[in-house]
């Protein structure tokens, strides 16, 4: 029943805290920094958690086959190929690094 609570809690939160932006803001617009700051977020949250999730262990800093998969996404984005390709290469660079025993 506690997990009920606080999952019900959880989501009332969030959606106050979603709400909160448009209710306070009425139909006003954003100064310029902070439209410009809002639309690089985005960008440097996502490249935090790759990192987070690719070189940490709990409280441990791993350099493992994971690392291998991210330069070679890196490679492949450099060289402009499609998402999908640039997800097969990590995919297949860190599986063919595990295989070797990295």
């Amino acid at each position: 029943m506690t997990v009920i609570v606080v999952l019900v809690g959880l989501t009332v939160g969030t959606y106050t805290l979603k709400a909160a932006g448009p209710l306070l803001l009425g139909g006003r617009e954003l100064p310029d920094a902070v439209d410009r700051l809002a639309a690089l977020l985005p960008a440097a949250l996502l490249a935090a958690l790759v990192l987070v999730n690719t070189f940490s262990d709990g409280d441990t800093l791993v350099l493992d086959a994971r690392a291998v998969g991210l330069v070679a996404a890196a490679l492949a984005l450099a060289a402009r190929l499609p998402f999908v390709v640039v997800v097969v290469v990590a995919a297949a660079a860190t599986a063919l690094t595990r295989l070797a025993g990295g």
